[in-house]
């Protein structure tokens, strides 16, 4: 076996028992996620990531285990913008606790192989047409941009999105949770439940982000493997990060400026990379130079997030926010 297929091998062995474990011994089927719960699965996961790090640098070298934890705390970073959205639709169709962890568990792993699809197909355009990269860094630039200045009133109406509207157009939906269940029968006619929506509107929010974050992490690495496993891992993490923040991701004002600049810096980079090619910059020195921005910019912008109250934000809305 070639050391690529060792790592694909080791990757989805490895994925398959972190799941098996996750689903038995972690996560218990109708029972709220307390923090410490959280705290622990989080762990889990984030470990699970940085262990597959060292076996990256041991079995494909530095390099390209730098981009890959490079691509992994871009996804991870831009996962806590997926929070946000996620919890505005928990809210928006009033999913119980109790079920908000089979819910998310159904929407990430639907939401993996859409990702898998997407970069597939990203993979295979690029390889193809490799002037797209310059496409996908001028989007990243315009979305940077419009990242950094979005303003708050902007807010996300789940049921005002085309895929609900699709969804109500032509699927027969109930109003209710159906108890748990995504499909019952009222009236002789099968109907679907709130959560259903849920589970595709997760999923769907999920792939909107993709076309920001796959571009990004293109622009850190071209390596499909380093592309898979960092999207993968990040996306693995959403459920425990979301019952773990889900109380605080409102006081995280700043991340989103903080997420902006390192997608304009990775825009930039891919535009430039001709000219950067011709100054013979180190190739090790470009993955540190991305992944001290993509530290320095994400974590700046949490910690002047929590010392920086943001003006218009009055104390009571901050303190239900916990």
């Amino acid at each position: 076996m070639t050391n690529d297929q060792i790592t694909y091998l080791v990757f989805g062995v490895v994925l398959l028992l972190a799941l098996a474990f996750d689903l038995g011994l972690l996560s218990k089927k109708g029972k709220k996620v307390t923090i410490k719960q959280a705290l622990v699965q989080t762990f889990f996961w984030v470990g699970l990531a940085m262990a597959f790090f060292v076996f990256m640098w041991i079995q494909k070298g530095q390099n390209l285990a730098l981009q890959y934890l490079s691509s992994y705390l871009m996804e991870w970073s831009l996962s806590i913008d997926n929070i946000f959205v996620f919890i505005l639709i928990f809210s928006a169709f009033g999913v119980k606790e109790k079920f908000y962890g089979r819910v998310l568990l159904i929407g990430i792993l639907m939401a993996i192989i859409f990702r898998v699809i997407f970069i597939t197909a990203g993979v295979a355009l690029v390889h193809k047409f490799e002037w797209v990269l310059y496409i996908f860094g001028a989007f990243l630039i315009y979305t940077g941009y419009k990242m950094f200045t979005s303003s708050d009133d902007e807010e996300f109406k789940p049921q005002e999105t085309k895929i609900y509207r699709f969804m109500k157009k032509f699927l027969p939906l109930a109003p209710h949770d159906g108890d748990g269940r995504y499909r019952i029968v009222e009236n002789g006619k099968p109907v679907y439940t709130t959560l259903f929506v849920v589970v595709i509107m997760l999923a769907a929010v999920d792939l909107v982000f993709a076309l920001d974050s796959i571009p990004a992490v293109m622009g850190i690495s071209r390596d499909k493997l380093v592309i898979y496993t960092s999207n993968i891992f990040a996306v693995l993490g959403l459920r425990s990060l979301f019952f773990l923040l889900r109380g605080a991701v409102s006081r995280f004002d700043y991340l989103q400026q903080g997420i902006a600049i390192v997608l304009v810096f990775i825009g930039l980079k891919m535009l430039g990379e001709h000219w950067i090619s011709q100054w013979n910059i180190d190739k090790d020195l470009q993955v540190f130079i991305s992944l001290g921005v993509i530290v320095v910019c994400i974590a700046g912008s949490i910690f002047y997030s929590i010392f920086m109250k943001k003006e218009g934000v009055p104390p009571d809305v901050e303190d239900k926010s916990v």
